[in-house]
């Protein structure tokens, strides 16, 4: 009896011990979030996904530098809208820049000056998310908008009494003052991509081309060296772009 009964023990203390023991539930306490909501924030947190995004353009053309700001909206995943400002110098393309021995330019038969300041509104669509890392995001973009052209003079001609024409370069500042403001449309197609992350902040490169016509006869542009004559008119005032976007999400 006495062995059947330690017996009895023996294989009950052997069961026991082999079965696995019953989850233990996490002591919560009111107002205190479990662990499984504090995973979710801390991944959207630390993915650093911001709806805005504000920054500065850098643009170089055949025409030379300007410079320009943005805002940007995120829709979703891939969509993003935007509006930027920007103003840069549009070049006569028969203008011919010289230098004299002392380093100093001119441009022969330069007229007029002109600023090209545009205001876009437009949509950027981002390529291959879920093929392609975070840190290299490649878009296509395109927007339009109003844009105003600014002449101002480059030179005054001062016809003599022999009947020749006396060239006075104008200085830049004393020119703006005496500009005037034209009127007109742009478009802009464009692909580029954004580096790194958009959690403190956002740098790209975006490759554009801008359409901005101006109707009529133009604006005059040359004059003729010879006889101070007018010689050429410009209606086109777009082109190619290199754009380098830096900027803040929030």
């Amino acid at each position: 009896m006495r062995t059947n009964l330690t017996s009895t023990y023996v294989l009950t203390f052997v069961l026991l011990a082999a079965s696995p023991p019953a989850p233990s539930q996490p002591r919560s306490y009111p107002g205190q979030p479990d662990s499984t909501t504090r995973s979710v924030a801390a991944t959207s947190y630390d993915q650093g996904e911001y709806l805005n995004t504000w920054g500065v353009d850098v643009m170089i053309s055949t025409n030379g530098f300007g410079l320009g700001t943005f805002y940007r909206r995120e829709f979703n995943s891939d969509l993003f809208g935007f509006i930027n400002f920007s103003i840069s110098e549009a070049k006569d393309s028969r203008e011919i820049e010289q230098y004299d021995i002392y380093g100093n330019s001119t441009v022969p038969g330069k007229l007029n000056r002109f600023m090209v300041l545009p205001l876009m509104f437009g949509v950027q669509y981002r390529l291959f998310r879920e093929d392609i890392v975070e840190t290299f995001r490649p878009y296509v973009n395109a927007a339009v908008g109003p844009t105003l052209i600014y002449m101002s003079p480059f030179v005054d001609l001062v016809p003599q009494a022999d009947g020749s024409v006396a060239v006075n370069q104008v200085e830049f500042f004393k020119s703006f003052s005496r500009g005037t403001p034209h009127y007109t449309a742009s478009a802009y197609i464009g692909f580029g991509a954004n580096f790194g992350g958009e959690k403190s902040g956002v740098f790209g490169v975006n490759f554009r081309y801008y359409f901005t016509y101006l109707m009529g006869d133009g604006l005059p542009s040359l004059y003729d060296t010879n006889t101070g004559l007018l010689s050429g008119r410009k209606t086109e005032f777009g082109g190619f772009f290199i754009t380098l976007n830096v900027g803040l999400g929030y």
